[in-house]
């Protein structure tokens, strides 16, 4: 099934949802703000995406900006960064079986599904 990490906050996020749905395919939501993903869940993630760490962190927001901005970090610890601010985390990402995706921008979805 179809998977997407989702912040009803973000518009970009919203225009994933509503892609997905004009597929007409199965999918499931997930709210990542209340439902944080375990260390080996955004692992996984991490892996399919095929990126760094680094490349799924939210650089423009001030927990980033206050808290670890220019500060030299290892994988595991931007990791964990993403895990106590989930804010940090890209959005929206969508994974299909094996396969996932950032939906920047939303056409980006159609490699994944």
């Amino acid at each position: 099934m179809i998977k997407i990490y989702h912040n009803n906050r973000c518009s970009k996020s919203r225009a994933g949802v509503a892609f997905l749905e004009e597929t007409g395919k199965p999918f499931e939501i997930v709210k990542y703000l209340e439902n944080v993903p375990t260390k080996q869940e955004l692992q996984n993630i991490i892996s399919l995406l095929a990126i760094e760490p680094i490349a799924l962190v939210r650089k423009n927001e001030a927990i980033w900006k206050e808290n670890y901005k220019g500060k030299q970090l290892s994988n595991n610890e931007i990791i964990d960064a993403m895990i106590a601010n989930p804010k940090l985390i890209e959005r929206p990402i969508v994974i299909n079986g094996n396969k996932a995706v950032i939906g920047r921008p939303t056409e980006a979805i159609k490699t994944v599904i």
